[in-house]
């Protein structure tokens, strides 16, 4: 099942995010998601794996396990870049080993001190808060992304993490439209008005933390999980489903595509099954009751400054 994005590609609704994947794990991950029937995989030039994502994924389509346009593959750019766009996406297209990429994110809306390019740097100053760029605009980097597209080296760009506001002027200044917002988006964290903005413009919404970060984050960050939500459990009995599969569907009948965190096969495989059943409309609106506007994911704890105050 794919999403028809504003630029003509076909986008799988389920992918699989690598974040905090490292070493030889990658390998396995790849090659088990592959066989799953993954075909999405979610990864950035942060995330300090790329070279091991692109290793697996050489290995997985000279042997003929898949084809490259069966592919969609995403990586990010990070914010010491913005002012090196062309640059850093061609190191990620080196270090995942391809000639394409299906979809290019701006990871943040911020720009920071370049630290070179790919190194992925979140330099901090004295007082230890992030040294953030005041020279290049969001509107600058967007148009060399839209370059990028120019170039063939990109078939689809978009946005990540940008709220309202900043979707809106991203829509005003651009040629090419975002076709992906990627936010942080869960039944602890709905955002309605954010999603539905994004929709109704012709931008997909990809929700990164779908199950709301569950023990990574938990741990990370000390939040809270939705999967241990009452409302939810109920759920998952009465359709005899995981607690994560009803979250993942919830957010497959937002129009959203979701991309789940694991290393563990048996969560993997859970994880793709997730469309033989349909939620009603009445559960979707007890889903929607549980919002606790709860974000998962902060940064602040490493930047030492809260760039969603």
């Amino acid at each position: 099942m794919a999403i028809t994005l504003n630029s003509g590609f076909k986008m799988p609704v389920v992918g699989l995010g690598v974040w905090r994947m490292e070493g030889k794990e990658i390998r396995d991950l790849v090659f088990n998601a592959l066989n799953l029937g993954y075909r999405h995989f979610d990864c950035a030039a942060d995330y300090k794996n790329e070279p091991e994502v692109g290793e697996a994924l050489a290995e997985a389509l000279s042997t003929g396990l898949v084809k490259r346009e069966d592919l969609f593959i995403t990586t990010k750019l990070w914010n010491s870049d913005h002012g090196h766009v062309v640059e850093a996406c061609k190191d990620s297209l080196k270090k995942l080993r391809l000639d394409y990429l299906d979809l290019y994110l701006v990871h943040f809306p911020v720009a920071t001190k370049h630290t070179g390019v790919g190194t992925t740097g979140s330099a901090l100053d004295e007082d230890g808060v992030l040294e953030i760029d005041t020279t290049v605009s969001l509107e600058t980097t967007w148009h060399a992304m839209e370059e990028l597209v120019s170039m063939g080296l990109v078939r689809s760009i978009g946005i990540s993490n940008y709220d309202i506001f900043l979707t809106r002027d991203c829509l005003v200044y651009s040629k090419v439209k975002p076709a992906v917002n990627q936010i942080e988006t869960h039944p602890y964290f709905q955002r309605e008005s954010l999603v539905k903005f994004c929709q109704k413009h012709g931008i997909c919404v990809t929700a990164h933390t779908p199950l709301g970060g569950a023990a990574a984050n938990i741990e990370l960050f000390g939040s809270v999980s939705c999967l241990d939500d009452p409302v939810i459990k109920n759920l998952a009995e009465k359709y005899k489903k995981t607690v994560a599969q009803v979250v993942l569907r919830w957010g497959i009948q937002r129009n959203t595509v979701v991309i789940p965190k694991t290393s563990k096969l048996e969560r993997m495989k859970e994880n793709i099954q997730v469309f033989d059943f349909e939620l009603t409309k009445e559960d979707m609106d007890l889903i929607g009751k549980v919002d606790r506007k709860h974000r998962t994911n902060q940064p602040a704890k490493f930047w030492g400054v809260d760039l969603y105050a």
